[in-house]
């Protein structure tokens, strides 16, 4: 989680001024919420007559990639399908610097991990119900999930590009297995080819929990057109991360079992996502993120192991 967020007083007049008018009334309180990476705004906001909405908003000026993943963001929600699983954008603001989002009001809160078994649970299902109804996928020109996940599960192939005596200082059996780690991230790459909606960053702190313990999953710049298997994934990859469950019976029993994943491509997915880690967390932190490779470098570790689980090598 970032700690150099800005929030709602941060923002200029004329984005606070633009989302009052999209809410028919002055905003009364703001509350900023934890989670995600965004050096931008994330702010609960409640109007002077009651109504709610969430504000997400940045400018260069925190960091220069930011305004394009909000336009990313715009793009994709805009267009989402009407489902019970997914957040409403209400309206949208770009001046060419500031970009904003006022979206639905989703109550409730971040799963509790180490995962919880009914949390869990509930949000395999809201995965699952939306690949069922985003197949085939409702935003036909999204990236695809080769395109997409190709380029995160390139790690391994970014650092055979180094010097190896800098690959070999980082972890020697990375450096001594590096062409099968390519081999497994490019079968996985190919796998990942499908016409489901897929969110493709899946993390417990893009999700929130309702009171009724139904599921929602928001922030959507990441968005592609995917084989159904690879959310479901990435949602275990996060399970592991935290500890506490087996999950490798998890995914025996929701990709191998209810999907079909084959096991090998499934061990390739884990090769890619270890590689994505390792690789990006080597990185210098960009501007306005300086906790994020941190947070990255923290799951490397839980994902090798996993891969090492899958290989048998012991580790």
């Amino acid at each position: 989680m970032t700690r150099t967020r800005i929030d709602w007083l941060d923002l200029p007049a004329a984005v606070r001024a633009w989302v009052e008018e999209s809410l028919g009334a002055p905003v009364v309180e703001a509350v900023s919420q934890p989670g995600g990476f965004s050096p931008g705004t994330a702010d609960r906001v409640v109007t002077g007559d009651g109504r709610r909405a969430f504000v997400k908003a940045v400018s260069s000026a925190q960091n220069d990639r930011s305004p394009g993943i909000h336009r990313r963001e715009v793009a994709v929600t805009s267009r989402l399908p009407d489902d019970p699983h997914l957040p409403r954008l209400l309206h949208a603001y770009d001046d060419g610097d500031w970009v904003a989002l006022v979206l639905e009001d989703v109550e409730g809160r971040h799963p509790v991990t180490p995962w919880r078994s009914d949390e869990l649970e509930a949000t395999l299902a809201a995965f699952a119900a939306l690949a069922e109804r985003g197949t085939p996928c409702p935003v036909p020109d999204l990236p695809t999930g080769p395109q997409e996940v190709g380029e995160a599960f390139g790690g391994f192939a970014r650092l055979r590009a180094e010097p190896r005596d800098d690959v070999e200082r980082g972890d020697p059996w990375i450096a001594a297995h590096l062409d099968l780690l390519c081999d497994l991230a490019a079968r996985a790459t190919a796998a990942s080819a499908g016409d489901t909606l897929a969110h493709t960053d899946v993390r417990s702190d893009n999700l929130l929990v309702r009171p009724d313990g139904s599921v929602a999953i928001v922030d959507w710049p990441w968005a592609c057109r995917a084989a159904p298997w690879v959310d479901t994934f990435l949602l275990l990859a996060d399970v592991n991360r935290h500890g506490g469950h087996d999950v490798d019976a998890l995914a025996s029993e929701h990709l191998e079992g209810r999907l079909g994943l084959d096991p090998d491509d499934l061990t390739a997915a884990v090769a890619g996502l270890a590689g994505y880690f390792v690789e990006v967390a080597r990185q210098p932190p960009p501007p306005g993120l300086p906790t994020v490779r941190a947070a990255q470098a923290a799951q490397a570790g839980p994902a090798l192991a996993w891969l090492h689980r899958r290989l048998g090598t012991g580790r």
